[in-house]
């Protein structure tokens, strides 16, 4: 669970995202990063005793800056309003699929799987979907899967509006072969984000993505 302190603190950061605000806060955000990392390192001991591939990360290998990258964005707020942390072996800055953590009043979640992959990735993920069709398409459709997630992401924003180049719309995967991100979420309550329940309600959201993350590195390598 977290401390109301660090949820608050979010909420005013949201109202006041300027670095004079920040600055004067700042020790505010050194608590609230400390209570985060902590709650990230019991999601990482309960998340890696069904996932091994992440049991030697820390938590300040998943945990993510709260400055913005503005150099490229018509925004230009300096922070993020969000705290998030990426966990996949090798840590947030590998380029695999693996479980994202975020936490935003109002907008928080977890998800796993893999968004928006570069061509190369996507291919392969495509191919593997095609080659092991009733292994993915189970997968998905497992019990476990639908009652903590519903289904992959699949609007408009991440679903091609054409078979991919090499694939016909008579494909039986061609639902998934259309994609072009393969994620699916949980959301969090602002009520949960305070309960003992938050940890096993992550735990068990990616206890159900991990065969999905498993299925998409396997094409991957």
């Amino acid at each position: 669970m977290l401390q109301l302190a660090t949820i608050d603190f979010l909420k005013e950061l949201k109202l006041n995202n300027h670095k004079e605000w920040f600055e004067k806060n700042r020790k505010r955000y050194e608590y609230a990063k400390v209570d985060y990392l902590q709650l990230v390192g019991e999601v990482l001991k309960g998340v890696s005793d069904n996932d091994p591939s992440i049991a030697a990360l820390q938590p300040k290998d998943c945990v993510f800056r709260i400055n913005r990258d503005v150099r490229f964005s018509k925004d230009k707020s300096p922070y993020k309003t969000n705290m998030g942390a990426g966990f996949s072996k090798g840590g947030k800055k590998m380029v695999v699929a693996g479980y994202y953590l975020h936490l935003e009043p109002g907008s928080s979640f977890i998800a796993g799987g893999m968004w928006m992959p570069e061509a190369p990735s996507l291919k392969k993920i495509r191919q593997e979907i095609d080659y092991c069709f009733d292994e993915f398409d189970g997968i998905v459709k497992a019990e476990s899967f639908i009652k903590q997630l519903g289904s992959l992401e699949n609007g408009s924003d991440v679903t091609l509006s054409r078979p991919p180049k090499g694939y016909e719309e008579t494909n039986q995967a061609i639902s998934y072969l259309k994609l072009k991100s393969f994620i699916a979420t949980s959301p969090i309550l602002d009520t949960e984000l305070t309960s003992k329940e938050l940890i096993p309600k992550i735990v068990a959201a990616c206890a159900a993505l991990q065969p999905l993350v498993y299925f998409i590195n396997r094409a991957l390598e």
